[in-house]
């Protein structure tokens, strides 16, 4: 895995701020290049659908501020991008690969807890802002989620590794830079197939719920839009979005 600072990124390094995803909405327009924003403190983080954010003391909060030139469709493949490197940069970090897996559709589960999650935003300006949590250091209290969610968990609790948060950044840039090499280069494909490969819960009952609509049925894959395919009782069917639940979890 590669270790130095990817070449042409720029790196700032915050104190306190309300969200690093509001900073990167307010900054996006003066940048000349990729840039992450990294926040030791947040007073006013936020998940997906506006959802609060908690962030406990030594945990990681930190926004990939970029202008991408894709289609809006190819842009959101990003936060399978996201993943991969989040993946890379906790086995960097543990030397455990099998401790690890990917959740459909933004999140890292670390021995089945939930370790780390991706909100993606595009701005006014046309940037894309890719905000990423992770809990290094300590985990949410249980009742801070969703019923029927997978619990949180930290890196430091779950393995006995603890990283500064700019310790992490320092891993899980390049390694960002790595998979956003490939899908630029190669496109969707390779990330498709090399996210698959560390799924969690592929070809087991899940359930996935919208606003209007919830589905149970097998994991099938992650079709080449980046849509849930789940085999119901009735019919197969494609999932654009939706919040997952894991069965018997």
């Amino acid at each position: 895995m590669l270790t130095n600072w990817p070449e042409g990124v720029e790196k700032r390094v915050l104190e306190r701020v309300d969200s690093t995803l509001s900073e990167a909405d307010r900054v996006a327009g003066t940048l000349s290049s990729p840039c992450w924003i990294l926040a030791l403190e947040q007073t006013a983080a936020r998940g997906r659908r506006g959802r609060p954010w908690s962030m406990p003391k030594g945990n990681f909060a930190a926004t990939y501020v970029m202008q991408p030139v894709e289609q809006p469709e190819q842009v959101a493949l990003r936060s399978f991008v996201a993943s991969l490197a989040l993946n890379d940069a906790f086995v960097a970090a543990t030397g455990r690969v099998e401790s690890f897996a990917l959740k459909w559709p933004n999140d890292v589960l670390l021995n089945g807890g939930k370790v780390a999650g991706i909100l993606l935003e595009r701005t006014g300006m046309g940037h894309l802002s890719i905000g990423i949590g992770v809990n290094l250091a300590d985990a949410p209290a249980t009742a801070e989620v969703e019923p029927g969610a997978v619990a949180p968990v930290s890196l430091q609790g779950e393995t006995g590794v603890l990283l500064t948060p700019e310790s992490f950044l320092n891993l899980l840039a390049p390694a960002y830079a790595h998979w956003e090499a490939q899908f630029t280069t190669y496109g969707f494909e390779p990330i498709r197939t090399a996210w698959l490969a560390r799924a969690a819960r592929l070809g087991e009952v899940i359930r996935a719920r919208t606003v209007s609509d919830e589905w149970t049925g097998t994991f099938e894959t992650v079709d080449e839009t980046g849509q849930l395919v789940l085999l119901t009782a009735k019919s197969r069917v494609a999932i654009p979005a939706a919040d997952v639940f894991f069965e018997g979890a």
